[in-house]
């Protein structure tokens, strides 16, 4: 029997996001306000950068996807190098309770012949639980500049930044 339940809330939880629509995975770069990135001009050579991902999102990719987007935006506008002037990451955790099955319980209604219709759950067959969930926004400024990099440390020549890191980027497919 707790086989047959294992697998009804298994089946529950598939069925459950197959009619929602949604294909949830990380988040993928493109634009946006409340995941993937963002650019504000600040100055005629200087912008600000950000890439925020979602709990499926680890630190690493967030901050790979910030320097894709930071050379990307360089070249889009005519110069070839960028230095990062200030950086930082921001880890944003909170608790979420994850459940299978649609209350996280196992509920039926049977039918009684003194009391009629009644509505019941099985207290023991709980699936719910909490977990921690964590998100990761890396936001830099950047100074962008004309021609090669010479031996600041800082800076990144925006052309081999994309070169050597495009093909590690997923984007959403048209």
């Amino acid at each position: 029997m707790a086989g047959l339940r294992e697998t009804l809330a298994v089946v529950l939880s598939f069925a459950s996001i197959a009619v929602s629509g949604c294909a949830y995975g990380p988040t993928l770069y493109a634009p946006g306000d409340r995941q993937g990135y963002s650019d504000l001009r600040l100055e005629a050579d200087r912008f600000r950068v950000s890439f925020r991902g979602n709990s499926l999102t680890d630190r690493e990719t967030v901050e790979l996807y910030l320097l894709v987007r930071a050379a990307e935006l360089t070249v889009e506008n005519g110069f070839d190098t960028f230095s990062i002037v200030e950086r930082e990451t921001d880890r944003q955790t909170r608790l979420a309770s994850v459940s299978t099955g649609f209350d996280g319980r196992f509920s039926y209604v049977y039918f009684h012949p003194r009391f009629g219709w009644v509505a019941a759950y099985d207290p023991f067959w709980s699936s719910a639980q909490v977990d921690q969930v964590t998100r990761f926004e890396a936001t830099a400024e950047i100074v962008v500049s004309k021609g090669p990099k010479g031996d600041n440390v800082n800076a990144f020549d925006a052309r081999d930044v994309l070169a050597n890191l495009s093909s590690r980027v997923v984007r959403p497919v048209d």
